[in-house]
Protein backbone atom coordinates (compact mmCIF):
# COMPACT_ATOMS: atom_id res chain seq x y z
CA UNK A 1 0.00 0.00 0.00
CA UNK A 2 3.15 2.20 -0.40
CA UNK A 3 2.37 5.13 -2.99
CA UNK A 4 3.32 5.36 -6.23
CA UNK A 5 6.28 6.97 -8.00
CA UNK A 6 4.07 9.26 -9.79
CA UNK A 7 2.50 10.38 -6.26
CA UNK A 8 5.71 10.79 -4.28
CA UNK A 9 6.70 13.26 -7.20
CA UNK A 10 4.55 15.06 -6.16
CA UNK A 11 5.24 15.39 -3.00
CA UNK A 12 8.72 16.78 -3.34
CA UNK A 13 9.81 19.86 -4.38
CA UNK A 14 13.55 21.03 -4.84
CA UNK A 15 14.14 25.35 -5.48
CA UNK A 16 17.68 26.05 -6.40
CA UNK A 17 17.67 29.10 -3.78
CA UNK A 18 21.47 30.41 -4.79
CA UNK A 19 19.85 31.80 -7.92
CA UNK A 20 16.86 33.68 -6.28
CA UNK A 21 18.07 37.58 -5.87
CA UNK A 22 17.71 39.28 -2.38
CA UNK A 23 14.53 41.09 -2.26
CA UNK A 24 13.07 38.84 -5.09
CA UNK A 25 10.28 36.56 -4.87
CA UNK A 26 9.82 33.17 -6.86
CA UNK A 27 6.89 30.92 -6.81
CA UNK A 28 6.63 26.87 -7.29
CA UNK A 29 4.12 24.45 -7.15
CA UNK A 30 3.80 21.78 -4.62
CA UNK A 31 1.34 19.04 -4.81
CA UNK A 32 -0.60 21.33 -6.86
CA UNK A 33 -0.57 24.20 -4.52
CA UNK A 34 1.56 27.63 -5.02
CA UNK A 35 4.71 27.60 -2.37
CA UNK A 36 5.90 31.36 -1.91
CA UNK A 37 10.00 31.32 -1.87
CA UNK A 38 11.25 34.83 -0.38
CA UNK A 39 15.08 36.12 0.00
CA UNK A 40 14.46 38.11 2.20
CA UNK A 41 16.39 41.41 2.65
CA UNK A 42 17.92 42.77 5.62
CA UNK A 43 15.48 45.23 5.84
CA UNK A 44 12.49 43.19 5.29
CA UNK A 45 13.76 40.69 7.98
CA UNK A 46 14.23 43.63 10.52
CA UNK A 47 10.82 44.44 9.97
CA UNK A 48 9.28 41.46 10.40
CA UNK A 49 10.99 40.80 13.70
CA UNK A 50 9.82 44.38 15.05
CA UNK A 51 6.26 43.46 14.32
CA UNK A 52 6.80 39.92 16.55
CA UNK A 53 4.53 41.40 19.51
CA UNK A 54 2.47 43.71 17.59
CA UNK A 55 -1.44 43.67 19.16
CA UNK A 56 -2.45 43.38 15.60
CA UNK A 57 -1.29 39.97 14.58
CA UNK A 58 -4.61 37.59 14.28
CA UNK A 59 -2.62 34.60 14.61
CA UNK A 60 0.22 35.48 16.96
CA UNK A 61 3.86 34.36 16.25
CA UNK A 62 7.54 35.50 16.16
CA UNK A 63 9.36 35.84 13.02
CA UNK A 64 11.57 33.27 14.13
CA UNK A 65 9.16 30.49 14.37
CA UNK A 66 7.85 30.68 10.76
CA UNK A 67 11.92 30.42 9.08
CA UNK A 68 14.81 28.29 9.59
CA UNK A 69 17.34 30.75 8.11
CA UNK A 70 15.90 34.80 8.62
CA UNK A 71 16.52 35.65 4.83
CA UNK A 72 14.16 32.50 3.56
CA UNK A 73 10.77 33.01 3.87
CA UNK A 74 8.73 29.76 2.64
CA UNK A 75 5.09 29.82 2.63
CA UNK A 76 2.00 28.30 0.74
CA UNK A 77 0.73 31.03 -1.37
CA UNK A 78 -3.08 29.79 -0.18
CA UNK A 79 -5.58 32.18 1.65
CA UNK A 80 -6.17 31.38 5.20
CA UNK A 81 -9.82 32.45 4.30
CA UNK A 82 -11.48 30.59 1.40
CA UNK A 83 -8.02 29.18 -0.37
CA UNK A 84 -7.62 32.00 -3.08
CA UNK A 85 -4.08 32.78 -3.95
CA UNK A 86 -3.12 36.38 -2.50
CA UNK A 87 -0.95 38.72 -4.46
CA UNK A 88 2.52 40.10 -3.68
CA UNK A 89 4.69 37.72 -5.94
CA UNK A 90 5.30 40.34 -8.42
CA UNK A 91 6.72 43.66 -7.47
CA UNK A 92 4.00 45.45 -9.51
CA UNK A 93 1.16 43.44 -6.96
CA UNK A 94 -0.55 45.22 -4.20
CA UNK A 95 1.55 44.33 -1.09
CA UNK A 96 -0.58 45.78 1.68
CA UNK A 97 0.65 48.46 4.31
CA UNK A 98 3.12 45.02 5.47
CA UNK A 99 4.77 44.58 2.83
CA UNK A 100 3.29 41.15 2.32
CA UNK A 101 0.75 39.91 0.54
CA UNK A 102 -2.89 40.95 0.13
CA UNK A 103 -5.65 38.80 -1.00
CA UNK A 104 -8.26 40.72 -3.23
CA UNK A 105 -10.70 38.22 -3.19
CA UNK A 106 -11.90 39.37 0.87
CA UNK A 107 -9.38 41.91 1.82
CA UNK A 108 -7.15 39.79 3.93
CA UNK A 109 -3.62 41.50 4.50
CA UNK A 110 -0.28 39.03 5.35
CA UNK A 111 2.85 40.64 6.52
CA UNK A 112 6.61 39.70 5.56
CA UNK A 113 6.43 36.80 7.67
CA UNK A 114 3.11 35.96 6.45
CA UNK A 115 1.43 36.62 9.43
CA UNK A 116 -2.20 37.58 8.89
CA UNK A 117 -2.82 41.29 10.17
CA UNK A 118 -6.21 41.99 8.72
CA UNK A 119 -9.41 41.01 7.00
CA UNK A 120 -10.98 37.84 7.51
CA UNK A 121 -8.30 35.21 7.19
CA UNK A 122 -8.22 32.92 10.57
CA UNK A 123 -4.59 32.20 9.98
CA UNK A 124 -1.03 32.66 9.11
CA UNK A 125 0.15 31.82 5.91
CA UNK A 126 1.19 27.93 6.33
CA UNK A 127 4.65 26.65 6.50
CA UNK A 128 5.22 23.66 4.49
CA UNK A 129 7.87 21.12 5.98
CA UNK A 130 11.22 21.50 4.68
CA UNK A 131 14.79 20.41 4.53
CA UNK A 132 17.84 22.41 4.33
Amino acid sequence: MNPSADILALSLVQVDLPPIQEGQRVTVMWSGRPVFVCHRSAEEVARSEADDRSPELIDPATDASRVKRKEWLIVLGVCTHLGCVPLGQSVTDPRGRYGGWFCPCHGSVYDGAGRVRRGPAPRNLEIPSTRS
